[in-house]
């Protein structure tokens, strides 16, 4: 693996210690060979050349090809440095500067081949110079393999920091988005609430004020001829109106369904139908089993408000004068059945744009059922629901 490249401080710092080594190296050297009366024109060229070449390092993460090249390079110079000097034990100090710069340029294992060809090819130059410079040859590999250990740590400990900068990055990239999708999911949580007490204000109190609408539309045009009967639908009426009071006062003081947990269905299908029937003079045949599958109460409160949203059309638009209410379980699902036998579907986009009949689809959509608006055989409008049946406790 390619080591990661070091910090601005670190390179400087590493600069700075290369050419402190360097310039200590040259100054010692020279000073020796004007003491010896050498020639020392040539060294101090060589050692010139390798102060030039460090400042032209690749940098970590270059092709391989210039680390080797410069590498090779730099290695001539200190070897021809130490074949030419009448004090060898000197130059292979450049050595340490090369062992670092290995480890950081190159992967791991062809750094530690290097910095093993700069310790054999000063063991080679020194091996001739007696006992004496074996030992030195050996503490120069020893220092050798030290600066390259000091290099690959700080290379690995540059390559942890990166890689936790990255992981805050992408810790704080995630928090974002986790942010954002908290705050899409509110909207639609407020959304789906908000359709939801839309569907159940359409269901409960739309059907009951339309009843009694109705009611004193009809008592209205018989004061004249029957008081009796005006009187009695005033009181059917007034009745529903109690009651859509009662049912708002409930959804704004505590947002409950009003269909109880514990109703059973077939019973409020009765009295649903019973009261339909009465306040509106419309026939209601109802049909259910005598034993109902169990059914959770998403799906009774569903086939319930299907049924009330129904009968309310019938009173609307149908101008029927009998309806019929089917609930029957088949197989798997069970299935609910609306019609009348009134004047049909209006011709255009209105059972399509009815507030009360996209809210009960959503409401279906959402258990995974179907609801399928038809004509009837016979004449007028049908209404088909089916939910598939789960296993849960109904209470019936």
């Amino acid at each position: 693996m390619t080591q990661s490249p070091t910090s601005q401080h670190e390179e400087r710092l590493l600069h700075l210690i290369a050419y402190t080594i360097l310039a200590s190296v040259a100054i010692i050297a020279l000073r020796h060979m004007l003491q010896e009366g050498v020639r020392w024109e040539i060294p101090a060229l060589l050692l010139a050349a390798f102060g030039v070449l460090m400042a032209r390092i690749p940098p970590a993460g270059a092709p391989p090809t210039r680390a080797y090249l410069y590498l090779g390079t730099q290695t001539a110079l200190v070897t021809t440095l130490m074949i030419l000097s009448s004090e060898p034990t000197l130059f292979p100090t450049l050595h340490f500067i090369l062992s670092a710069q290995a480890m950081i340029l190159l992967p791991n294992k062809r750094g530690w081949l290097w910095i093993g060809l700069f310790a054999l090819l000063t063991g080679l130059i020194l091996s001739g110079g007696g006992p004496e410079t074996l030992v030195s040859a050996l503490l120069y590999a020893a220092g050798y393999f030290f600066f390259g250990v000091f290099a690959h740590a700080l290379a690995r400990a540059n390559l942890a920091r990166q890689e936790s900068q990255q992981l805050l990055a992408e810790l704080r990239k995630a928090h974002t988005q986790l942010q954002e999708y908290a705050a899409q999911v509110e909207e639609l949580a407020v959304a789906e609430e908000r359709n939801r007490l839309a569907r159940e204000m359409h269901d409960t109190l739309g059907h009951r004020l339309t009843v009694a609408a109705v009611q004193l539309e009809g008592a209205q045009r018989l004061i004249p001829q029957d008081p009796e009967r005006a009187t009695a639908m005033v009181a059917t009426g007034r009745e529903q109106l109690r009651d859509t009071l009662a049912d708002l006062r409930q959804t704004v003081a505590t947002l409950r369904i009003p269909l109880e947990a514990d109703l059973q269905l077939r019973k409020s299908l009765r009295q649903l139908a019973s009261s339909f029937e009465k306040a509106t003079g419309i026939e209601v045949h109802l049909v259910s089993p005598d034993e109902m599958p169990p059914l959770p109460r998403a799906q009774r409160l569903a086939l319930y408000r299907a049924a009330q949203e129904a009968l309310t059309n019938v009173q609307r638009h149908a101008q029927a004068e009998q309806a019929w209410l089917t609930l029957m379980p088949q197989k798997d699902q069970i299935v609910l059945v609306v019609s009348d036998n009134g004047v049909g579907f209006p011709a255009g986009p209105a059972a399509e744009t009815n507030f009360g009949l996209r809210g009960l689809q959503e409401r279906v959509l959402q258990l995974g059922g179907e609801l399928i608006l038809e004509t009837r055989a016979g004449g007028g409008a049908q209404l088909r629901l089916s939910l598939p049946l789960a296993e849960a406790p109904a209470g019936e």
